[in-house]
């Protein structure tokens, strides 16, 4: 259950995932763990919270294009908080 996002599938094999994720505003990604390393590719330029689960809080300035990668194992909620528009990027998890 997603409290204020959506995801949408883009492409599987044995090697990668590609899912299309938006934040609505006052939106989140509830807190989760990534099994795989994986890039981010934001589509659009705006200001995301990362809340840890350590409670620990990143605020992460995306911009439209610029790519950044994260480990595997990395737990966190993401939301979008104090913005009328959607956040919206795909992230690609590299399975093997």
């Amino acid at each position: 259950m997603n409290a204020g996002s959506q995801s949408e599938l883009q492409f599987e094999n044995e090697h990668f995932r590609a899912v299309k994720w938006t934040i609505e505003p006052n939106g989140a990604i509830p807190m989760h763990r990534h099994e795989h390393a994986y890039v981010v590719v934001p589509m659009i330029t705006q200001r995301m919270h990362v809340v840890q689960a350590n409670g620990s809080e990143l605020v992460n300035d995306l911009v439209e294009g610029q790519s950044y990668t994260r480990p595997a194992g990395s737990e966190h909620q993401v939301e979008n908080r104090n913005s009328d528009s959607e956040i919206v990027f795909i992230e690609i998890e590299r399975l093997t």
